[in-house]
């Protein structure tokens, strides 16, 4: 037999299209090529599976060697179809049996001794063959985590001979498990904030409603230590959204850590990442801040001292919960459904209106920090509230310590199977679906017009008010948005406005 194909995977953002790795054997001088569209470290696999394969004992056909990776206008990349055209080329020689090569797909990087190297993309490749029905041959350090893969049938290799002895029926391959816990690791107790009973409460109408916040306040007010809590307020991530999360890190950083499965995202990045960084980017497409961040929570410390055009970049996956990344060859769509929580002084120096403190700047130098922040940005935040100094409340004694994490995640618990028996988290409410969800008075739909006209909101901000108001309804078991639920709602976004931030 001259012919010879074996199934391998692509990895195209969170796609693992299927790759059928054709290797045709035929007279002329010997030699080695591949065909297919295969970027620089494709072509390589030629000499590191020549070595492979003769450091195994194995022989080289001397006849010209043809490798053609189809479809041919999908673009190839890496060394993960390294096993697949070390097997497809013993399959054409006659040196190993083809017939069980059907019923697999393989991925994997060769050394030149013939050790199986990881390679990025396991679990979307898992997805992918659990749907065509065949089982997944990998390297064993990325074995485990495409076993998070319900109903996929995932076997683990260290060496391409113990592939070849599973195929010729020699000795069988050992199947992956799942290396996961089921409990939830600790989290950071909201019970250590003390004397911030306005951003407590702006955190459980957050976590509650999956709304953007915004705090503003000197600095050691406890901006950062409040971001920090929102995560275990969240409900843990059901399986599917657990999965979409692990494909996201398999993809971005080549594994998934499995200790993580179920836990919501927390990314926080330093205010000099660049918008590549933030949002993604690259030659090759890689996922950003926001898209490692999906389903869980985004912390821009320090706002205003990103850059511009990474902060500009937010605006689509604030709205869409995705983000589109285009080259001129390729165009790929990640996930980015996330919470947004950001952190800023009042002020350069951050001391204005600090009753401690004194302010040293001037008002050009304000007027210049804030609006580093452009409006359309501070119109997709939800809550906008000031994080002022605790005072006296840190000496408070232990009789009067406030809430834990575990009473609040229980409302938000409920609040969250609220949301879900109305289709849709109050943040993402369609518009056409908000006058149904929300069913305001005529009080509260009257306060609203007033302060709309008050402090000029946009439509999308009323649509805001209304969503967070819902939330409020929601956490206190509220059938009807009242009056009281959208006075708190206004009072989350006016409090901002009139703090200028």
């Amino acid at each position: 037999m001259a012919l010879a194909t074996v199934i391998s995977r692509a990895q195209i953002g969170l796609d693992a299209p299927q790759v059928a790795v054709e290797v045709h054997l035929s007279g002329g001088l010997p030699g080695m090529s591949v065909v297919g569209l295969p970027e620089a470290a494709v072509r390589e696999s030629r000499d590191r599976v020549r070595a492979a394969l003769q450091n195994c004992g194995f022989r080289i056909p001397p006849r010209r060697v043809t490798i053609n990776l189809a479809p041919a206008d999908l673009p190839k990349e890496g060394g993960r179809f390294d096993l697949a055209i070390a097997l497809g080329i013993l399959a054409a020689s006659g040196q190993l049996a083809g017939n069980r090569l059907a019923r697999s797909e393989f991925l994997g990087e060769l050394s030149l001794s013939g050790n199986l190297r990881p390679v990025r993309g396991a679990l979307p490749a898992a997805i992918h063959a659990r749907r065509a029905g065949r089982r997944l041959i990998l390297p064993r350090e990325v074995a485990s985590e495409a076993a998070l893969v319900a109903g996929a049938e995932v076997l683990m290799a260290g060496h391409l001979l113990e592939v070849c002895r599973e195929l010729a029926d020699e000795e069988s391959l050992q199947r992956a498990v799942p290396c996961r816990r089921d409990v939830r690791a600790p989290v950071e107790d909201l019970a250590d904030v003390r004397g911030q009973a306005g951003a407590r409460r702006a955190l459980e109408v957050a976590a509650a409603g999956g709304h953007n916040l915004l705090m503003f306040g000197p600095p050691g007010t406890g901006k950062t230590m409040l971001a920090r809590r929102l995560p275990g307020l969240l409900p843990a991530l059901p399986e599917d959204e657990a999965l979409e999360v692990a494909a996201v890190h398999s993809v971005a950083f080549g594994s998934f850590d499995a200790a993580e499965w179920g836990q919501r995202p927390f990314r926080h990045p330093h205010h000099t990442a660049s918008p590549a960084a933030l949002c993604g980017g690259g030659a090759r497409p890689r996922p950003g801040e926001v898209s490692l961040a999906h389903r869980g929570v985004l912390f821009l410390d320090e706002l205003p001292e990103f850059d511009r055009r990474a902060l500009e970049g937010l605006r689509e996956p604030l709205e869409d919960g995705g983000i589109t990344i285009s080259r001129v060859s390729e165009r790929i769509r990640w996930p980015a459904e996330f919470q947004l929580v950001a952190a800023m002084n009042p002020c350069p120096c951050g001391h204005l209106g600090d009753p401690v403190r004194s302010c040293r700047c001037t008002l050009e130098q304000v007027r210049r920090y804030r609006t580093r922040v452009s409006g359309p940005l501070l119109d997709r935040m939800d809550l906008c509230i000031e994080v002022g100094r605790p005072g006296d409340s840190l000496l408070e004694d232990s009789d009067s310590i406030p809430e834990s994490t575990a009473v609040v995640a229980r409302r938000v618990t409920a609040a969250h199977r609220l949301q879900q028996r109305r289709g849709s988290q109050n943040a993402r409410l369609p518009a056409r679906d908000l006058a149904r969800a929300v069913r305001a008075s005529g009080e509260a739909m009257s306060l609203l017009k007033t302060a709309a006209r008050r402090f000029a909101f946009s439509a999308r901000a009323c649509h805001r008010v209304l969503r967070v108001a819902r939330t409020v309804a929601d956490l206190a078991g509220d059938a009807d948005v009242t009056e009281t639920h959208l006075a708190e709602s206004l009072g989350f976004r006016a409090s901002g406005i009139e703090a200028g931030a």
